[in-house]
């Protein structure tokens, strides 16, 4: 069975551009005004939007 070259893999990437690879997983603390207690926020944002994300909050 013969290898694959690492330049074959590079012609996928290309067609994998729509997948969840895109997304970036942020995890915020948010403090509860009440309690002082933290909880976590997890949310999934695509990369191009992390800037805006991240001025908003």
């Amino acid at each position: 069975m013969a290898k694959v070259s690492k330049n074959s893999r590079v012609g996928q990437r290309a067609a994998n551009a729509g997948s969840g690879r895109d997304y970036i997983k942020v995890v915020q603390s948010v403090k509860d005004p009440k309690t002082g207690k933290y909880s976590y926020k997890e949310v999934m944002v695509h990369k191009d939007k992390i800037d805006e994300f991240m001025k908003d909050k």
